[in-house]
């Protein structure tokens, strides 16, 4: 397939292509044209050029899908056109003028088509240079999850954000529900341009750096940044699956810790029901758990809360089967009839052996905390909650219990109430 748009050496290249032994399977017009034509599997190699409109990394990962090769070509090397491709994953680059070695440019576009593109190297943000060298490690990425029927996930991972910021750890939650996403409305954020959908057209353009996503993640405190969620939930089909793993890529290295506020559903019907190029709704929920290292799953302690619970490891199973979750059962409380004890053995019986952490009933912090936009960190610092939530904190990062939590001052402004 040749795809270059209206790049003036299409000619040349056509010509190039017939002389080398090759077939010509189409001349793609358009993104749309090359995306139905590579579904066919009627090609093994795609001739693009940066100066075709709408390609970005999602269309070759849709390439890469069946099995075609890609090869980039310019006017000339090095140049601007160069860059972009580069900066979309595109390894093998050819001149316009060096066409005589375009079977050399064919053999190696299908050997590494196999191959991961190589991380390039990007720039981390001054204030937070130190944090991260210290670590001298990427930072972890914890997706919080949970069934519908509204268990507290979102709440939850607020929390643990906040104590793992106040343990002096640079950390990021990425408000990543695609249903219903509420973070900046819990933290009393003015209403702005979503960070999400900012980080994730800068993904698939080739162009995300640490620098860029410092600034579209907005500071709460000097060691807690959010990237807000969706503005309207319809607009979920702009965030796709590679985006996702290429914005907590690019959050390990600004921060210790990335924690993530995924959706609800796992299912994968739509993958039936549609063309397989067709966008997956809950595509970033299960991009953002399969690429964690680790996976908290909330339940609700009630009886709905509890089946819904064991239902859904069981289909968190299916999804990620590499995926040993921390379970936490929110909503603790004495009414309820049964001990932690039971519980523990109902979800090791029905689906075996997770740790299991409780978190209390505490409905005035929470409250305190969602009516001012605070963090329960900020609104209720020694309510049984916020107790428990750092206690989670300190299990998750290794820090020993014994130390202080430190909360810097609140940099993003609020909403006016």
């Amino acid at each position: 397939m040749v795809a270059v748009g209206a790049a003036g050496f299409e000619a040349r290249l056509l010509d190039a292509v017939s002389s080398s032994g090759m077939h010509v399977v189409r001349r793609c017009v358009d993104i749309a044209d090359l995306v139905s034509t590579a579904a066919s599997r009627q090609a093994g190699v795609a001739f693009v050029s940066a100066q075709l409109r709408g390609l970005d990394r999602e269309v070759l990962v849709r390439l890469a899908d069946e099995e075609i090769a890609v090869v980039g070509v310019t006017p000339e090397l090095p140049s601007a056109d160069e860059a972009t491709l580069r900066s979309l994953g595109v390894d093998v680059i050819l001149s316009a003028d060096a066409l005589q070695s375009l079977n050399d440019a064919v053999e190696a576009a299908i050997r590494g088509s196999q191959q991961d593109a190589p991380a390039g190297e990007r720039s981390v943000v001054a204030d937070w240079q130190d944090a991260v060298a210290a670590t001298r490690r990427r930072g972890r990425v914890l997706a919080v999850w949970g069934p519908t029927g509204a268990p507290g996930r979102s709440v939850i991972a607020l929390g643990l954000t906040s104590e793992l910021a106040a343990l002096g750890a640079p950390t990021t939650i990425v408000d990543c529900d695609v249903y219903g996403g509420s973070i900046a409305q819990l933290l009393g954020l003015l209403d702005e341009a979503s960070g999400l959908l900012a980080a994730a057209r800068s993904a698939n353009s080739g162009q995300l750096t640490a620098e860029l996503l410092c600034h579209q993640a907005r500071a709460v405190t000097p060691t807690m940044r959010v990237l807000t969620g969706l503005p309207r939930a319809d607009r979920w089909v702009e965030v796709r699956p590679r985006g996702i793993r290429d914005i907590l890529s690019v959050t390990r290295e600004l921060s210790a810790f990335a924690v993530v506020d995924c959706g609800f559903s796992l299912e994968l019907d739509e993958e039936i029901s549609y063309d397989t190029a067709a966008p997956r709704r809950n595509g970033a929920t299960l991009a953002a758990l399969e690429t964690a290292d680790t996976v908290i799953v909330v339940g609700a302690a009630d009886p709905v809360g509890l089946s819904r619970l064991v239902r859904a490891l069981g289909e968190l199973r299916d999804v990620v089967p590499h995926c040993s979750p921390v379970v936490v059962v929110n909503r603790m409380r004495a009414g309820l009839g049964w001990s932690r004890a039971d519980i523990v053995d109902t979800l090791a019986r029905a689906v075996g052996s997770s740790p299991v952490v409780f978190l209390p009933d505490d409905q005035a912090a929470v409250d305190a905390a969602v009516v001012h936009g605070r963090t329960l960190g900020e609104a209720a610092p020694n309510s049984k909650l916020t107790r428990a939530l750092r206690s989670l904190a300190h299990d998750l990062s290794g820090v020993s219990a014994s130390a202080r939590p430190r909360r810097g001052p609140r940099l993003a402004a609020r909403r006016q109430r």
